[in-house]
């Protein structure tokens, strides 16, 4: 996968934030262009301070508990999946997922 201009400032950028949050280092403009340069990696200038001011270490955790899923669409149906998962937390126990039976496509049903 070769990624270019934009979208390899965006990906560096986005893998720098993880690094520092995973060393528990501070999130800053300043500390993200240190790990870039560090790397090898240039990026506009803008790119380190607006991902800084945008991803807290909350933000963050909470991306990273949703399997990745981020975004105004993704984060709204995220909520409500939380606050189901409240009850639980209170000594509820969880409801049992059905069973899905697998098949396999080459065993018949193509007569």
């Amino acid at each position: 996968m070769s990624l270019s201009g934009a979208n390899k400032d965006q990906m560096v950028t986005s893998l720098a934030i993880l690094a520092l949050y995973d060393g528990e280092a501070e999130i800053t403009g300043s500390q993200i262009k240190t790990l870039l340069a560090a790397t090898g990696n240039t990026v506009a200038p803008y790119w380190p301070g607006m991902f800084a001011s945008l991803m807290t270490a909350d933000k963050i955790e909470a991306i990273l508990a949703s399997g990745g899923a981020a975004g105004g669409a993704s984060a709204a149906a995220a909520g409500p999946a939380a606050a189901g998962d409240a009850p639980a937390a209170a000594g509820e126990a969880p409801a049992a997922k059905p069973k899905v039976e697998e098949v396999d496509a080459l065993e018949g049903g193509m007569d």
